[in-house]
């Protein structure tokens, strides 16, 4: 029988694809305050600086290519069943090779409407514009899930989690919540692996691999591979 693995990833999956993370840089991302990009007050406070941020973001984006960590949890669904539940907002993951993926913070190639939730759009990696509306007459916005908005894929994540036969945590300091509590649903005697080569908080019954991500990857996935 396969073994449900689940992957619970964090920005440090994506830091080595380019992709830079606010919390290594003392709450800034790309020289910007999280409270000025990133919160549903700062888009009715400056919809351009944000729509810009993220614009930017995603030019960055269609530049990066998934590292080592993505396509070995890619090459993994040919032996196993895989769910990856990643707090990114890149498509990283869907390139590496993974078809099940759950976005528990949104996905940066989906725009949606900022009065309607449920009405989103694939724009892929182009801009979003000032003045582009949808069906409701009202501007587009990222489809982020901002500080302060509810994570509406949780409650899924969670389902999922209680369903593995293994638990693989890469590149999060599990301090992010809601989402780091997805550990805490985890069947007790469920297999935890963290690959983190910094401190990581909450799982003290895991083994930790205190390596980079890709590195990290491969030595964990080795024994699943070879099944």
């Amino acid at each position: 029988m396969q073994r449900h693995i689940v992957v619970l990833t964090g920005a440090g999956i994506s830091a080595e694809s380019g992709l830079s993370t606010f919390r290594d840089n003392g709450g800034l991302w790309e020289q910007h305050s999280v409270y000025d990009v990133a919160t549903p007050e700062a888009f009715a406070r400056n919809q351009e600086l944000v729509l810009r941020f993220y614009n930017e973001r995603r030019r960055q984006l269609a530049k990066a290519q998934p590292n080592r960590a993505h396509k070995l949890l890619g090459e993994l669904e040919k032996h196993h069943r895989v769910t990856i539940v990643t707090q990114n907002v890149d498509d990283l993951h869907e390139r590496g090779g993974s078809s099940n993926v759950i976005h528990l913070h949104g996905e940066l190639t989906k725009a949606r409407s900022s009065v309607n939730p449920e009405l989103i759009y694939n724009i892929g990696y182009r801009d979003i514009k000032p003045g582009e509306k949808c069906e409701y007459g009202e501007q587009l916005r990222p489809h982020i899930v901002w500080f302060g908005e509810e994570v509406p894929m949780l409650e899924k994540a969670a389902d999922i989690v209680r369903t593995a036969d293994d638990l693989l945590i890469v590149g999060t300091s599990l301090q992010v919540y809601p989402a780091a509590g997805l550990v805490h649903e985890v069947e007790r005697d469920v297999p935890i692996t963290v690959i983190d080569p910094g401190e990581t908080a909450g799982v003290s019954r895991a083994r930790v691999i205190r390596k980079g991500a890709g590195e990290g990857v491969a030595e964990w996935a080795a024994k699943f591979l070879a099944r």
